[in-house]
């Protein structure tokens, strides 16, 4: 790392820990820390899995939307997200359709497939994995009676919950973007999972837009609000609800779909949550691809590096969901120590890898970004 460099990162980290000198033991274990949050671990030996459910619908439009996102969603997934065949289960309509690309469908969207395709992959998880299921199409009633829209006798919420108790060893997100998606999402909140839905009443029965949006915050990491090459759940929500918002205000529509989310399984969907409210904090550290990504090029030392100051984000995200748990001073002892271990590795980080000055990793960036906060002065 340059000298400049070396010495803009110093007065970075003096800047954010104005408000009490380092502390002697900034290496040191955080045990306040330690099992602050068991899920979503995102360890580097997990694998990720994708289940992509489309429901059946009529009319060449809709049927071409379903379609475009199914198909866009297992694309985007492989090419940017280290997803592949093997750990994607596509299941579409009446079965694979007779159009280009129907080879990555799986089997229909029916009661016997879906138990089975969940069956098959209960089987094939270890413990630690994160499963994502992404629900499209069209959903119908409300609280015990909502349900999903597929071939065949429709699924209620409630029997779509019991399919996921065989997941109880893995972290689970539900991105519901159907109709009348809530009463059915609601069935599906349970502690450590992240539930996702696009309408927040059984009265927003229109076929929402939340989907198109979604599936665009991960096409190229649009989402990636805090720059640091990943997409969290909690990122793609947001990106997806505000792009939402502006569609209906540019159409000078009043907007008949709201979406929420819920990650702390109380089943009430906070439709602006925050890691500071009490929906959100899991969903920041949900992340759609795997721990470190896009190493392939790089040394053993470079991924441990890459793969570490990850782990110290997740720390830093986890610290300041819970910063009402502590006094102000003791807060900001803890962040301190995370900050400088970050910086001290993203330095470390831009050595070993031989980055061009123009392409180190911005530690003013990432700790800016990583907390979004301003210490108190004293």
């Amino acid at each position: 790392m340059t000298r400049t460099k070396t010495f803009k990162l110093l007065s970075i980290i003096i800047t954010l820990v104005v408000s009490g000198s380092l502390s002697a033991q900034l290496d040191e274990p955080n045990n306040e820390l330690e099992g602050a949050a068991n899920y979503f671990l995102d360890s580097s030996d997990a694998t990720k899995w994708a289940v992509i459910i489309t429901g059946p619908t009529v009319g060449e439009t809709n049927q071409a939307q379903f379609r475009q996102w199914s198909f866009s969603l297992h694309d985007i997934l492989t090419r940017d997200y280290g997803y592949s065949s093997d750990t994607i289960t596509l299941l579409y309509g009446r079965g694979a359709p007779a159009l280009p690309g129907g080879d990555r469908v799986d089997g229909a969207t029916d009661r016997q497939s879906i138990e089975q395709a969940l069956s098959d992959l209960a089987s094939r998880v270890a413990t630690g994995d994160q499963v994502t299921l992404y629900l499209i199409g069209h959903g119908s009633g409300a609280e015990e009676e909502a349900k999903f829209n597929i071939v065949g006798p429709d699924m209620t919420g409630s029997e779509f919950a019991t399919l996921l108790d065989q997941f109880d060893r893995q972290d689970i997100v539900i991105v519901n973007t159907t109709s009348a998606s809530y009463g059915f999402s609601t069935s599906l909140s349970s502690e450590g999972r992240v539930v996702i839905s696009s309408t927040r009443s059984p009265s927003e029965r229109y076929d929402p837009i939340f989907s198109r949006y979604f599936i665009e915050a991960l096409d190229s990491r649009n989402g990636d609000r805090d720059k640091n090459n990943r997409v969290s759940m909690l990122e793609a929500f947001e990106y997806a609800k505000n792009n939402v918002e502006a569609w209906y205000e540019e159409q000078g529509r009043l907007a008949s779909e709201h979406a929420g989310l819920d990650d702390n399984g109380d089943a009430l969907f906070a439709l602006n949550p925050t890691v500071d409210a009490i929906d959100g904090r899991l969903a920041e550290i949900a992340y759609i691809d795997t721990l470190v990504d896009d190493t392939a090029n790089l040394s053993q030392e470079a991924r441990e590096l890459k793969a570490k100051m990850q782990e110290i984000e997740r720390s830093v995200f986890i610290l300041r969901g819970r910063k009402q748990d502590f006094l102000d001073a003791n807060y900001w002892e803890q962040m301190e120590g995370l900050l400088v271990d970050l910086a001290r590795a993203t330095g470390r980080f831009n050595d070993v890898a031989g980055l061009p000055e123009e392409e180190e990793i911005s530690a003013d960036e990432t700790l800016s970004e990583q907390t979004n906060e301003t210490p108190p002065l004293q």
